[in-house]
């Protein structure tokens, strides 16, 4: 009996070897895999034959998915515009040379871009340069004022030591005549060897420096461009020659925090485009002159849909724009839809919603990529 019972165990034994023999891996207490794939089932977080996406509620918590019932109602249409920032001239400023000339550094040295500057601070100074034909005239007129100037000077002394022997008007018209003379004389002085201080034309920050000490440049040469921190220009382009006068508001995907108000679009075309003038404004904007932005401009005309956050908005793999619709406590489907820009946070869908779905609102980038 022993025997019989010696040899059931070791055909067992047998069996298991041949078993774990022929699938390699973890196993169980019964060869079963233990690192195997698992069998795909409704329970868990997966992608369904029918394109559909079964959540668990677990994986929903930790995934932040959040629904809201669509609403219908009238919504301002919107369009974008492509723009670019500038310099608003009643904020900000060019200093360009007034002549040709050497740049040399000012009391305070030469400023760089991005530090803050006051109406009329001194930014560089800017001495006269000239060929040497043209020195030695100005040096040869100088010299010739300045002996015109010592003869007057004595002629004055002489007439006012003979004052009450000659007429008081022939002294009043050399006095006057030498005055004349000290300010040319001083004028010449200060063309030949001065400095002309090149000065800040408003408060604001420096968008750009252009200049190095010992540089020269020509006359009319941009040297310093002043913006203000929280006001800027922004100009838009577009083909609709009356979109201008239908504009109610008007935002910037870029800084949605700025207020953006419509100044007026221009009455003649530039490379067939009408340019639409737009002044942003707000504390600590965040934009740089020649900045390329979207304009996102509301309408006055409005249009039926339902709004939603951006964010519920995805590509499925045929590029389509989809939202996910949650179906029930775990299944969510993908939706096809048709949508426009409200503005920088907000869509409107026009097509392929109805008021009684719940819309995946948080999560559906996540939901959209499980495969």
């Amino acid at each position: 009996m022993n025997t019989k019972l010696k040899l059931i165990a070791l055909a067992s034994l047998l069996a298991s070897s041949v078993a774990a023999q022929a699938s390699p891996g973890a196993h169980g207490p019964n060869g079963e895999h233990l690192d195997g794939a698992n069998a795909t089932s409704a329970s868990g977080l997966a992608r369904l034959p029918d394109g559909s996406v079964n959540v668990p509620k677990l994986a929903q918590r930790r995934m932040a998915i959040r629904t809201v019932r669509a609403e219908a109602g009238e919504h301002p249409v919107t369009v974008e515009l492509n723009g670019r920032t500038a310099i608003d001239p009643n904020a900000g400023g060019r200093v360009q040379a007034p002549f040709a000339g050497r740049i040399e550094a000012g009391p305070k040295g030469l400023p760089v871009p991005g530090q803050a500057v006051r109406k009329g601070e001194v930014l560089a100074l800017l001495r006269p340069v000239a060929s040497a034909a043209e020195r030695g005239a100005q040096q040869a007129a100088l010299a010739d004022l300045r002996a015109n100037r010592n003869l007057l000077e004595q002629r004055v002394k002489r007439l006012e030591s003979l004052e009450g022997t000659v007429p008081q008007k022939d002294i009043d018209a050399a006095r006057a005549e030498l005055a004349s003379l000290q300010g040319r004389d001083k004028a010449i002085s200060a063309a030949v060897g001065g400095a002309e201080p090149i000065v800040a034309p408003t408060d604001g920050v420096l968008a750009s420096a252009l200049v190095m000490t010992g540089q020269i440049v020509e006359s009319r040469d941009v040297l310093f461009e002043v913006v203000h921190p929280e006001r800027m220009l922004v100009e838009a382009t577009t083909p609709d020659v009356s979109l201008a006068n239908r504009i109610a508001t008007a935002s910037l995907v870029q800084a949605p925090e700025a207020q953006l108000r419509l100044l007026g679009g221009a009455r003649s075309l530039r490379d067939g485009a009408l340019p639409v003038h737009f002044q942003a404004k707000g504390a600590g904007l965040q934009l740089a002159v020649g900045q390329p932005v979207t304009v996102l401009a509301r309408l006055k005309t409005t249009e039926k849909g339902i709004a939603l956050p951006a964010a519920a908005l995805v590509r499925n793999p045929a590029n389509e724009t989809v939202v996910w619709i949650k179906s029930g406590a775990m299944r969510f489907i993908a939706q096809p839809v048709e949508a426009k820009s409200l503005d920088a946070h907000t869509v409107v869908v026009t097509k392929g919603l109805s008021p009684e779905h719940r819309v995946v609102v948080s999560g559906a980038a996540l939901i959209n990529q499980i495969r």
